[in-house]
């Protein structure tokens, strides 16, 4: 949505002029197995008045509003928690951007008074810089600890650094001077398990006592992480991607980025990790990064008195999330754009970039994989792609394509089956089983036991004269008589076809446990397990084709670039080919991807295959449903998400959306001056809707404006206990002049100060196609519906994703509320 947008109707929002916001995100209730039930505390029992009709307005086709409305009352004292939010609600965006326009004129007007107001003028200025500093140093130094903890864990299962327990196993033999270059992962100071307990290295026994303690630790670390999210912070769990999605689209989660939920996430995220799970802490440190974001937003009362302002730094956090998870400020910017944030002004491109850069440097600063990269799997590769290998690169786009369509499907029915059945509520039982059967399978095969970003780093890596890998292992040219560092394509040797063989069931092992792990109750990220799966995929195909061109050199397609010891094929630029494909089918990002494996590898020369993979796996996987991972885990989990990618082309009108329905009783409104304090108690107490339009009189239907539920409940409490006179007889007013009364008659109440007075509104022959544009990019929550003036109805964000839904032959009741 454009700020323009945005803001046109502000000058006539008299209602919120003085309003101050006290919700906090960061206070929860976490309880075990946490069930959103939306169904009557949502924006969808709106009953909305929107209504830009009547003495003072008028109104065109579409909601275009001019109103010649007086500003607010400037008697009327603003009320305490009114312009708040209830959990599970949407803000409203008009009514924020208004606030924070008339916060800045009111510091604009007084800066000059005295040196004070300049100060404070100057502060809020530099505050929204200020606090995405903060985000990008807490950011960056806890994906640091992140890091540097998960790899010391990891190779815990393994062993132990008898000298310096602190330790992990290759910095351990870093100190050792009786390491030798082929066995540099062996040194005296590292004990495994096997070694310590029975005293044996090598041999049967040994084998069995390390698969023993493989399995034990892999169990107690994943027993661990899904005891503390169930009791600490159950929010803590999963990716967070799709519920930050729909926070920034204005969706309010109390807790989901609070204390708590930070300090569980980071430490069960490290458990996750550790356990050997089929999952990646990428995601995660998104969502890690967002609640720095806001907490630090508390901070600063620009961003913690307004909600819209707040997902600026949300949207900022974002970014540095993607940055220290792949060492790509630029993608992170980019990811925060394209996949994430829902508003995406200008200057919050510029603060998402600043965040990004700042928890990068921090990063780099710690160092945790101490090869002075943001990453355990940078590389760079030096040899030129050539134009026929475009068609292997794409055949891994279709690979990737394929693999998203397939893994969305399975893990949407898997989580859909958990919900609905007995399995889903034994979280703990669930996990436990799941790395079970994780650590049991993997250890044996060496591609599998090891870390997957590891694993990654193996595959990404080209073949040089050092490595000691049996992916390397070719069969050498005798008469080379020096090490150069680019080997000439050589015949695989018989290390290479077992890799390949080991490989291919690392393959199955991934597809099946990803599908499987994804959406359980602990911290687990997509990315990197996307990137393996793609990584192993890419670097077979690479082999193959690097053979193919040595033994049929002659073939017209080598025969004129690839000669006789020349080096022709990189296996490993296939890898990284075939990761973006993988990751790009699942996610369905492009250029933000394209960009972050660009800044992974350093090498601009490799954009074209990048592109080409990542634009192939896009349309395979559109071809089987637009929709990526997350955003089918909005919709499975029923949040009022408006996906803006999501085209409508039916051709219906708002009268056949709005409601009341033909069989719905009459619309519940609020007239103007004629309803008392126990009316409209009574009106509140006896339904469920979340607000209410205001009319001149019921036989008119003449909009005045819309009240929310939570501000009339809020505003008659208040007026109970600090102005004497207000009884449940005292006539309550919305309009600007109180009509005269009978002198006996109690205090009337005044609650113009709480009404919306322009609220949007459309005429009953407006085409869908144009209100859910409307929604999309205003952000509405809900949009009066008029008849020559006279109110009709109401449609609500929750009326127009069912009837989506109905359109696209879904069942509504399956999709939302879950």
């Amino acid at each position: 949505m454009e700020s323009e947008q945005l803001f046109h109707r502000g000058y006539y929002r008299n209602s919120y002029n003085s309003i101050t916001s006290a919700s906090s995100d960061e206070e929860l209730l976490d309880g075990a197995g946490v069930i959103m039930d939306f169904q009557t505390s949502e924006d969808d029992n709106l009953l909305d008045g929107d209504a830009s009709v009547g003495t003072h307005y008028t109104m065109t086709n579409g909601g275009s509003i001019n109103s010649s409305t007086h500003l607010l009352d400037l008697l009327d004292e603003p009320i305490p928690g009114v312009g708040t939010y209830d959990d599970f609600h949407t803000i409203d965006w008009v009514r924020e951007k208004c606030k924070d326009r008339e916060r800045h004129r009111r510091i604009n007007s007084k800066k000059k008074e005295s040196a004070w107001e300049m100060t404070k003028s100057l502060y809020d200025a530099w505050s929204g810089w200020l606090v995405v500093t903060l985000t990008g140093l807490a950011s960056g130094a806890l994906a640091g600890l992140i890091d540097i903890a998960a790899d010391w864990m990891t190779d815990l299962k393994e062993g132990i650094c008898l000298n310096d327990l602190w330790y992990n196993h290759e910095q351990c033999c870093w100190r050792s001077n009786e390491t030798t270059f082929e066995e540099r992962d062996k040194c005296p100071q590292w004990k495994t398990w096997a070694e310590l307990i029975i005293g044996q290295a090598e041999g049967p026994g040994s084998y069995i006592m390390n698969y023993i303690m493989y399995i034990f630790w892999a169990l107690s670390f994943a027993f661990l992480a899904v005891s503390f999210v169930k009791v600490f912070a159950p929010y803590a769990c999963g990716s967070g991607i799709p519920e930050i999605k729909t926070i920034l689209s204005g969706f309010i989660i109390r807790g989901y980025l609070g204390k708590w939920t930070l300090m569980i996430k980071t430490i069960t995220l490290v458990l996750a990790v550790a356990s050997g799970l089929s999952l990646g802490k990428e995601g995660p440190l998104v969502h890690v990064a967002c609640c720095c974001g806001n907490i630090f937003s508390y901070l600063f009362p620009k961003y913690s008195t307004n909600e819209a302002k707040k997902r600026e730094v949300l949207s900022a956090a974002s970014a540095a999330g993607v940055s220290v998870a792949f060492g790509a400020p630029i993608g992170g910017v980019l990811f925060s754009l394209e996949e994430v944030s829902y508003y995406f002004p200008l200057k919050t491109l510029w603060r998402s970039f600043f965040a990004a850069l700042v928890a990068a440097f921090v990063l780099r600063s710690i160092n945790p994989f101490g090869n002075s990269r943001l990453v355990l799997f940078y590389v760079e590769y030096h040899t030129p792609w050539y134009l026929f290998e475009l068609l292997p690169f794409i055949l891994l786009g279709v690979f990737g394509g394929l693999w998203g369509a397939f893994f969305i499907r399975a893990n949407i029915a898997w989580c859909r089956r958990r919900k609905s059945t007995k399995f889903g509520k034994y979280p703990v039982l669930e996990v436990i089983i799941v790395a079970a059967i994780t650590a049991v399978i993997a250890f044996p095969n060496p591609y599998t036991r090891l870390n997957t970003s590891e694993l990654i780093k193996e595959l990404f890596t080209d073949c040089g004269p050092l490595e000691s890998s049996s992916l390397c292992d070719y069969r050498n040219d005798m008469n080379a008589s020096k090490i150069v560092d680019d080997i000439p394509d050589r015949p695989a040797g018989t290390g290479v076809y077992s890799a390949i063989w080991q490989l291919c069931l690392a393959l199955i092992f991934k597809i099946i446990m990803t599908v499987f792990t994804f959406g359980i109750k602990v911290p687990s990220g997509l990315f990197i397990p996307s990137m393996a799966i793609g990584a192993i995929a890419g670097r077979i195909v690479g082999i193959a084709v690097e053979q193919l061109a040595y033994y049929h050199h002659d073939w017209f397609i080598f025969k004129e670039w690839c000669e006789v010891g020349a080096d022709c094929i990189t296996p490993g630029l296939y890898a990284m080919v075939g990761a973006a494909a993988c990751l790009g089918g699942v996610t369905r990002m492009t250029v933000s991807l394209v960009v972050i494996v660009f800044e992974l590898t350093g090498g601009l020369e490799y954009i074209v295959p990048l592109m080409a993979a990542v634009m192939t796996s896009k349309w395979v996987g559109d071809a089987f449903g637009r929709e990526g991972i997350y955003e089918a885990h909005i919709r499975l989990n029923g949040y009022p998400f408006l996906d803006a990618k999501e085209e409508f082309t039916h051709t219906t009108l708002a009268a056949d959306v709005m409601r009341p329905r033909r069989s719905d009783p009459p619309l519940a409104v609020l007239t103007q001056d004629n309803m008392t304090v126990d009316d409209i108690e009574n009106l509140i107490n006896e339904t469920s809707y979340n607000g209410f339009p205001v009319i001149m009189s019921k036989e008119s239907q003449r909009l005045v404006g819309f009240a929310l539920r939570r501000d009339l409940t809020i505003a008659i409490e208040s007026a109970r206990k600090k102005q004497e006179g207000i009884v449940g007889s005292s006539r309550v007013c919305f309009a600007q002049h109180t009509p005269s009364l009978p002198a006996e008659s109690p205090r009337p109440l005044k609650l113009r100060s709480i009404l919306d007075m322009s609220p949007f509104t459309v005429t009953d022959h407006t085409p869908m196609e144009i209100v859910v544009d409307i929604f999309r990019k205003l952000g509405l929550r809900q949009c009066l519906v008029t008849h020559n003036g006279r109110l009709l109805g109401i449609v609500t964000k929750k009326d127009i994703l069912r009837h989506m839904a109905q359109t696209a032959n879904q069942d509504p009741a399956s999709i939302m509320f879950n």
